[in-house]
């Protein structure tokens, strides 16, 4: 079985389908499809171990088991019937359809959708493996099925909890931005390790976590289980070690980078060095109570990364155009700099003082968010440095 090609699944946020795109070709496996919110892509059982582990937008990585059209709830037992589900759940698999989502689709009800799925499924496996009954003692195989103009797809989900669960963010400030979209945001940038990156914002430190990741090569799921590990029938365990193993020499914590994270919250400040600190990262990034009013750096041609408050409650939108106020000011006082704002409040231009140089609708959840971009001036060529220069 570890030779076997599948159509591995990714999903990702919308508008981040390019940056995962980039990541699984810079993997080393070959796009098949690219549709709104996920990328598909051929792999064996190293790749299901390797995109789990070292994907840093991926929300998780799905086996795709089959694909049909169903108008009818007879039509979605019999497609769902004819998957030979016996080449992936061994006989005393626990399966189930955990999430149903259904778009512009005839049958539309996630809970019919999942037990006429269930009962099909448990058919096809009695029939498999000559049983009355199939016990369901074993591993978890939970099921993903998504319904789009009538075209049934379904996935295997090997990752369990979302990727962006990295394992390090034990504490979490108010309205935190998903690991997963923060380092997709990151990847957008031309930041690279060798360029200055401040978040005046920080909350929980995750886009400084998540860039110091980057820069110490420290791939996002080293520090975290996945589903798939108990699948022995279908991805040998020796495919995890070796993953494993090639994350674990990839590190370079010795990195020299100049990241900071800032907020006016100092329970928030010491929050933030503690996910740091279980992101393996602690020593390579400063982490400083100071409000947005002091935000200042010596030296040019940084980045301003950051997550402001958005004022979601009405109490708290009297208090924005201040605090862009003072983010415009202090940012046009910073030399050369550029300023990435993920936001929803549509007055960023008009504090920043200037145009954004490209705007991104972005879903942050189900609160649809600007990725606001003000670029600054690229640096002067250095002989014999890295990267692309900008």
């Amino acid at each position: 079985m570890a030779n076997q090609i599948f159509e591995l699944m990714a999903p990702c946020h919308f508008g981040m389908e390019a940056v995962l795109k980039r990541e699984i070709f810079d993997l080393g496996y070959e796009i098949s499809q690219v549709e709104d919110g996920r990328v598909t892509f051929l792999g064996d059982a190293e790749a299901v171990c390797r995109a789990n582990i070292f994907l840093r937008t991926a929300e998780r990585i799905l086996i795709k088991a089959g694909s049909f059209r169903a108008v009818t709830f007879e039509e979605l037992f019999q497609g769902t019937k004819a998957i030979p589900w016996e080449n992936f759940i061994p006989e005393d698999g626990k399966f189930w359809v955990k999430k149903a989502g259904s778009v512009k689709s005839k049958l539309f009800s996630p809970t019919d959708i999942q037990s006429v799925m269930k009962k099909a499924m448990v058919e096809r496996m009695k029939s498999a493996y000559r049983r009355e009954v199939i016990p369901e003692t074993g591993s978890s195989y939970p099921l993903r099925v998504f319904l789009y103009k009538d075209q049934v797809t379904i996935g295997l989900d090997t990752t369990g909890e979302s990727l962006h669960k990295r394992g390090y963010r034990k504490l979490a400030a108010k309205a935190p931005i998903e690991e997963t979209l923060a380092a997709a945001l990151i990847l957008l940038t031309p930041w690279k390790a060798d360029r200055i990156l401040v978040d005046p914002f920080c909350g929980s430190g995750t886009f400084p976590i998540e860039a110091a990741m980057m820069a110490a090569h420290i791939a996002p799921g080293m520090n975290r289980s996945f589903l798939a590990e108990d699948w022995s029938e279908l991805i040998p365990r020796k495919c995890w070690y070796e993953a494993m193993d090639e994350a674990a020499e990839q590190v370079d914590d010795t990195v020299s980078v100049d990241i900071q994270g800032y907020d006016a919250d100092g329970d928030v400040i010491r929050s933030a060095r503690a996910n740091a600190e279980a992101a393996g990262v602690g020593h390579l990034i400063h982490f400083q109570q100071r409000p947005v009013a002091e935000l200042s750096h010596p030296k040019k041609y940084g980045f301003l990364i950051t997550n402001p408050p958005y004022g979601e409650r009405l109490e708290d939108k009297e208090s924005l155009p201040p605090l862009y106020a003072q983010l415009g000011v202090r940012f046009r006082a910073l030399d050369a700099w550029s300023a990435y704002i993920i936001t929803s409040y549509e007055d960023v231009e008009k504090y920043m003082g200037r145009k954004a140089d490209r705007n991104r609708k972005i879903y942050n959840g189900m609160l649809k968010t600007y990725y606001y971009q003000f670029s600054g001036p690229k640096p002067p060529r250095r002989s014999g440095s890295y990267g692309d220069g900008r």
